[in-house]
This record gives C-alpha cells, sequence and structure tokens, in this order.
C-alpha cells in the first residue's frame, strides 16, 4: 500500500497494521478514537503540529 497525505488514519491501520507503531512515534497517540479513522493523515498531523512529509516518509519506507 502506497501510503499519501490523503490516505485515512482508518485505512492505513486496517491495511498495514503494523505501522501503528510508526505513527504513535511521531506523537499520534489518539489512532483508536472515532474521529481519527476518518482524518486523513495531513490533517491528523495538522492538529498534532508533525510534518506530514516526515511521516509519509516514514510510513512508505
Amino acid at each position: 500500500m502506497k501510503i499519501e497525505k490523503t490516505t485515512k488514519i482508518g485505512d492505513i491501520l486496517k491495511e498495514t497494521p503494523e505501522k501503528a507503531e510508526i505513527l504513535l512515534a511521531a506523537g499520534m497517540h489518539c489512532l483508536g478514537c472515532p474521529a481519527a479513522q476518518e482524518e486523513t493523515l495531513e490533517e491528523a498531523c495538522d492538529v498534532h503540529g508533525i510534518d506530514v512529509e516526515d511521516v509519509v516518509n516514514k510510513l512508505n519506507a
């Protein structure tokens, strides 16, 4: 799965659950929140003050 900044958090966790630890390490500690499931990666990064391009690169590495 190629992850982009428009990919929803719920889709990332459903398709590649092993990527959760990357998101947690980046500072996203609300992955189980129902609202987070429908957020895009970019939206979640904006809320947490995280560089979305850095997270995208780590998730696709």
